[in-house]
Order: C-alpha cells, then sequence, then structure tokens
C-alpha cells in the first residue's frame, strides 16, 4: 500500500513513528502514524499526567485545609468558661470562633488551588505547544523576562500577598480581634492577602501592608487579663489592704453580671512596687476576650469606694515647696546734729 523508503523520517523520542516505519517500511506511513496516533497520544499523556498531579496537588492542600480549620491554639475560652457561664452560651462562643477559622482556611485554599492550577496549566501548555512543534522558546524567554521584571519591581507586592497567606493560614487575628501592629492598633475590620484594615480607639483607620507587619500583638484570642496596679500610702497595713482587694476581686467574681466574663478567680499578687508617692499592690483577673478593659474599669470603680468607706489613703503625689525671703537691709543711721 505504501512504497518502501529506507529514509527514516521519525525523530528521537518518536516511539509510534518509530514502530509504524518498521512494520510498513514507508516514512509517508510512518508520518502519517505519528500525526494521526502519535501527538495525540503525546497530548493526551501530558494532559492526563498535568490532571493526576493536579488532583494530588490539590488533596495535599485540602488536608493542610483541615488542619487549619482545626486551629493553631487551643480554645480555653469555651473550656474555663463552660463551667462559669453554662454549656449553651460556651458552645455558641465556640461555633463562631470555628466558624470564622473555617471561612479563613477555606479562603486560602481556594487561593492556592488557583496558584496550583495556573502553574500547572502554564508549564504542561508550554509542553503540549512543544509537543505540536511549536518553538517554545520564544516563550520561555518572554517569561524569564516577565518574571524578573515582576521580580525586581513588585518585590513589596509579593511579600504583602506571602506575608498574607501565613497569616491567614496560622490563625494570627481576624475580623473583631484587638491587635497591636506596632506602628498602629486597634481593631481589625478587614483582612486580605495584601493589607490589614483597623480602625482605633480614637476612629482612625489604619491600612497596613502585610508584608511591613513585623509581630502581632492579638488581645482577643482565648483569654485575656486585666492587670490594675492600686497605688496605697506608705503608712496604711499592706495585709489588711490586700485583704481588701481580695475581697473586692472576689465579690466581682460573684456578681451576676460579670459570671460570663470573668473566667478564673481573680488574684492579689501583692506588693509590685515602692514608688515615690506611695506602694504599688497588683491585682489580676482573668477575663473573656476583649472584656479586661471592661473589669479594670468597674474594679477602679468598687476599689475607690471600698478605700472610701475602709478609709485606706489613695496617695497623690506630693512636693515640699520652700520659700525663702530675703532678710531685710538695716536702717541707715540718721544724723540729728545741727
Amino acid at each position: 500500500m505504501f512504497a518502501p523508503d529506507s529514509t527514516d523520517p521519525c525523530a528521537a523520542g518518536e516511539q509510534v513513528c518509530d514502530a509504524a516505519f518498521e512494520w510498513t517500511g514507508s516514512s509517508t506511513a510512518a508520518d502519517i502514524a505519528d500525526v494521526v496516533i502519535g501527538k495525540p497520544l503525546a497530548l493526551t499523556g501530558l494532559l492526563l499526567l498535568g490532571l493526576v498531579l493536579r488532583w494530588v496537588l490539590h488533596r495535599l492542600v485540602d488536608r493542610v485545609v483541615r488542619r487549619a480549620e482545626a486551629g493553631v491554639l487551643p480554645d480555653k475560652v469555651g473550656r474555663f468558661s463552660m463551667v462559669r457561664k453554662g454549656a449553651s452560651h460556651a458552645a455558641s462562643s465556640d461555633i463562631v470562633t470555628a466558624t470564622r477559622r473555617v471561612q479563613r482556611a477555606k479562603t486560602i485554599g481556594s487561593l492556592l488551588k488557583s496558584i496550583i492550577t495556573g502553574v500547572l496549566a502554564a508549564m504542561f501548555g508550554t509542553m503540549m505547544l512543544s509537543e505540536l512543534g511549536v518553538n517554545i522558546a520564544p516563550i520561555i524567554a518572554s517569561a524569564g523576562i516577565i518574571g524578573l521584571a515582576l521580580g525586581f519591581g513588585a518585590q513589596s507586592l509579593v511579600k504583602d500577598f506571602l506575608s498574607g497567606i501565613f497569616m491567614i493560614l496560622e490563625d494570627q487575628y481576624g475580623v473583631g480581634d484587638v491587635v497591636d501592629v506596632g506602628e498602629a492598633s486597634g481593631t481589625v475590620e478587614a483582612v486580605s492577602l495584601r493589607v490589614t484594615r483597623l480602625r482605633d480607639v480614637d476612629g482612625t483607620v489604619w491600612y497596613v501592608p502585610n508584608g511591613e507587619i513585623m509581630r502581632v500583638g492579638n488581645m482577643s484570642q482565648n483569654w485575656a487579663r486585666s492587670v490594675l496596679d492600686i497605688n496605697v500610702a506608705y503608712t496604711e497595713d499592706l495585709a489588711r489592704v490586700r485583704r481588701i482587694l481580695q475581697d473586692v476581686a472576689h465579690d466581682l467574681w460573684e456578681d451576676e453580671d460579670f459570671k460570663h466574663v470573668v473566667i478564673e478567680e481573680p488574684e492579689v499578687w501583692g506588693v509590685e512596687q515602692l514608688g515615690i508617692d506611695g506602694v504599688t499592690v497588683r491585682v489580676t483577673l482573668k477575663t473573656a476576650p476583649l472584656e479586661q478593659w471592661a473589669v479594670a474599669r468597674e474594679m477602679r470603680q468598687r476599689i475607690k469606694a471600698r478605700f472610701d468607706h475602709e478609709g485606706i489613703e489613695i496617695p497623690f503625689p506630693q512636693r515640699v515647696v520652700w520659700n525663702r525671703t530675703e532678710p531685710a537691709a538695716p536702717a541707715e543711721a540718721v544724723d540729728d546734729r545741727p
């Protein structure tokens, strides 16, 4: 059917072409077999390999997302508050926290899957073009130049995106948390891969690039602590002062309005400092997240009222002022002689 031809038309690695040429001995048949069978098989193989690799990498991302959904830090607030405020309230709080964590984990998982799909599509698409005989050298060179330009011109942008990915993946903070990121602090209003938006206590909105955040202080994860330094005069009995402070803190702990806020028995740590104007005694209360400031304000009000009732002096800065006056100059003698 095909005339024999001793010239081998097949390039290196074209197995279908080689097999057809060996069977028929015709270069025309070998070329037709390579076009009809060889190249479609090679393209199909590359496509299947890309799909399998994509499936494996997506499964790995799903595994990472499931671990991120479980959270990095233990849910201590839920365990501590279960006894104090009842199972229903604790369970609802845990559900809200878990829901936020799951949403953030799924967001980062979706982003990683998109990146993986794009990279694999570019790689295997280029390989398939090469299989079709397209010269991919200009494509690779162009991609290298573009990558180099992006590497030099968008370093800060890449840094912001990478930092945002890890912040979301590690659940460092979320919307509603009160954080300190160095130059700004306040309540988190929005978190994206590039920038974090905060609103401070004065109402100022801060836009902080994620790549510029060197450290994060989160004041609303798991639990918080109110730390109060109470000054009393040196003349006061410190043992009596400690008992009174413990009574005030215990009354707050037993108060029905604060049973869902203060999660452990308050502690009086004792003398913290011997200052210029008085003795500083430290009181601490472990609270639910974001409740430490309200608890501290209530404690200060109760301590002031109790100290007034008990006659305990809260010192204020005192200074001794010396008023020096120059002595009067001696009167000059008057000569009454004529």
